[in-house]
């Protein structure tokens, strides 16, 4: 099982070494377009209304990338994920999608000498 711990956004892991790269795996979410949540968004932007739904949102949509990520991570015999990122975009739909891509990898504990 790959812990949430083993997915890091630096290129090495602090105490292991990495003893099989498997290559890039990625986990993507899309949020279609609410033509009437849009407009009710665009007029509290007017008035100067924070945005919440647009937090939650983007929050629940990186957490179903990130976990896809880390089920195509697991499939390959991964146990860690090395340079985490993640890429949003609007697509001209409207539409939102949210990528997660890392380096999967095996890692084992270093032994100390």
């Amino acid at each position: 099982m790959l812990a949430r711990e083993n997915l890091v956004t630096f290129a090495e892991f602090p105490g292991r070494r990495i003893a099989r790269r498997f290559g890039y795996v990625s986990g993507q979410a899309e949020q279609p377009q609410n033509r009437l949540r849009s407009t009710f968004r665009s007029i509290g932007m007017l008035v100067g209304l924070a945005p919440v739904e647009l937090v939650s949102d983007a929050e629940r949509l990186r957490a179903e990338a990130l976990e896809h990520l880390r089920q195509r991570a697991e499939r390959v015999g991964a146990n860690a994920v090395l340079g985490l990122q993640f890429h949003v975009s609007e697509r001209p739909d409207g539409s939102c999608v949210v990528i997660a891509f890392g380096e999967a990898v095996r890692v084992v504990r270093e032994e100390r000498t």
